[in-house]
Parts: structure tokens; sequence; C-alpha cells
């Protein structure tokens, strides 16, 4: 077993080396290649990684040309039977590579994507396994009928933010902060790559819907760990949930058409109003949707 790791940087030099340096010191059970994207980063010389990290491979853009198309990049370059997806903000502490690796290759008939349990440097786990975006889920949170069932068959149905992420599991989609896949499962995506629509953001969804088409299921594996120190080269953060409100929205409208978004995108506003005023929240969510779904409405790319 062999795995390509690409890593795209973008103004995140501290954390990259840490992040690099971990691969090398805790990947033990699998050979591996670690290819390095630089999006036309301003923080210092993108030459100064190879000093640090002589064995590397480094591509300079000349232009920040985004995740999932750095992502590619390196993709055309990667030699590995796996490739793994893996962000500039997170640091292994043990060797999770080969165990996901292993377990991928147990899985792969059924399974596309694996990726493990991410935590914040205090331990604290972080929330990534979802649903796809569904107007009768949204609808069941909406009336409350969610509380009926038992915290375990909620789980299960709805996860997110009901789903404790410290059991195995096989979500509809997962962050591709570590996206483990097979470089044979790209043969049938368009033109034999990661879907490129999204700049930032949204963009996992999107791929783990295309390997879902392929009967290709995404697995939570967590029984292995990594730190991850989440969006870290992201500025100006205020309008992160506003990128992320526009894609989710888009994309919905790509796969399922407008009517179905703008239905979606009112049932999660109206979510988002009735959670705010149940506990104190501001309503600049409630806001973001509204604005955004008559965005998406009135926009002829979709």
């Amino acid at each position: 077993m062999d795995v390509s790791v690409i890593i795209v940087n973008y103004n995140t030099f501290e954390l990259t080396c840490k992040c690099i340096n971990s691969v090398y010191q805790f990947t033990k059970e699998v050979s591996f290649e670690i290819i390095l994207i630089d999006n036309a980063s301003a923080e210092c010389n993108a030459g100064l990684f190879l000093e640090k990290f002589p064995g590397i491979v480094l591509i300079k853009n000349t232009e920040n040309v985004g995740f999932a198309k750095g992502n590619n990049t390196g993709i055309k370059l990667a030699t590995g039977n796996s490739i793994l997806l893996l962000n500039s903000d997170t640091e292994l502490i043990e060797d999770s590579i080969s165990m996901c690796c292993k377990k991928l290759e147990q899985l792969q008939d059924k399974v596309g994507i694996i990726t493990c349990k991410l935590v914040y440097p205090n331990g604290d786990i972080q929330k990534q396994c979802y649903r796809f975006p569904s107007i009768s889920l949204k609808l069941l949170e909406l009336f409350r009928v969610h509380k009926l069932f038992r915290a375990k068959n909620r789980a299960q149905k709805f996860m997110g933010s009901y789903f404790d992420n410290c059991s195995d599991i096989m979500p509809d989609y997962v962050w591709g902060t570590f996206f483990m896949f097979k470089r044979d499962s790209l043969r049938k995506m368009v033109d034999g790559k990661l879907n490129e629509d999204y700049f930032m953001y949204y963009e996992d969804v999107r791929w783990c819907y295309d390997f879902s088409k392929q009967n290709k299921k995404c697995y939570y594996y967590s029984q292995t760990s990594i730190i991850h120190h989440l969006s870290q080269s992201l500025k100006h953060k205020s309008n992160k949930s506003r990128i992320i409100v526009h894609n989710e929205l888009n994309f919905i409208a790509r796969i399922h058409g407008r009517s179905y978004m703008a239905l979606y995108g009112f049932s999660t506003s109206l979510n988002s109003l009735f959670s705010s005023f149940h506990i104190g929240k501001n309503y600049s969510l409630f806001y973001c949707y509204i604005q955004e779904v008559f965005k998406t409405l009135g926009g002829s790319n979709y």
C-alpha cells in the first residue's frame, strides 16, 4: 500500500510545516509521498518548504486557485494507489494514515472515502458526519418531530450535532480535512478529477455526492484521531457563514432544482430563527438563508 498525501497551503507556513513534520513523524506502516500545493501565498517564499522538507514535491501556483483545484493539481502528480487530501491546519498524533489506509483496503467494495476523528487542540471532538441536505429532515426538525426519536436513532438519522462522533458510522458526507480515497475512483468522475465548482467550502459535500453516485459510501473511522486547528487559512472569517450558505444552496439547486432549493432554504431559515429565539442567539443566519435563497433563485448560473 502506498499513499499520496496532498496538502494545499495558503499563508499558513508554520501550521503547514507542523502538518508535514507530523506526517513524517507518525506514518510508519505505509509508504507515502507528500505533494504540497502553494496557492500563491504572500506570507513567505514557498521555496522555504523545500529547504525544510527536501523530500516533498512542491508546486507553486502563480494565483490562488482554491482548495478543489489545488488538490486536483496535486492529484495529477500523485503516484500512490490511495490519495489523502490533508488540510494544512492539521497535525497527526498517531499513525492515522496507515490505519485508515488499511481500513479502506478492507472496506473498498462498499466504501469510497474514509476519514478519521478530528479534535481541537484541547481534545474536544469536531462534529463532521452529516446527511445530505434534505427538506424532509429539515421539516422534522422544524416541527420538532426529531425529539420523538430515541437518542441513538436520532443520531443515526440526522447525524450532525446529534451524533457524538465516538463510533464508526457511514454518513452521507464528511469534511475534506482528512479525505482518503482510491485513485482509481476518479476514473468515473467528470474529466477524471474532483469537482471544482466551489472555490472554498462545500466542495467536500459535492465530492461525497459524486462518490455516492458510484455507490461508494463514506466511512467515519473513530479509532484514530488527528488535531484540526480549523479555518486558519481564512483571515476574514466574518464571510465564512455566507460563503457556506451560498454554496450549500447552489449545490442543492444544481442537484434538485430551484424549487427544492427554495423550500429547503426557507425551512432552514425558520429552523435558525426558532433556534435563535429559543437560546438567545442572533438572527444573522436566518437573514443569510433568506437573502441567499433569493440570490440563487435570481441567478442564471447554478
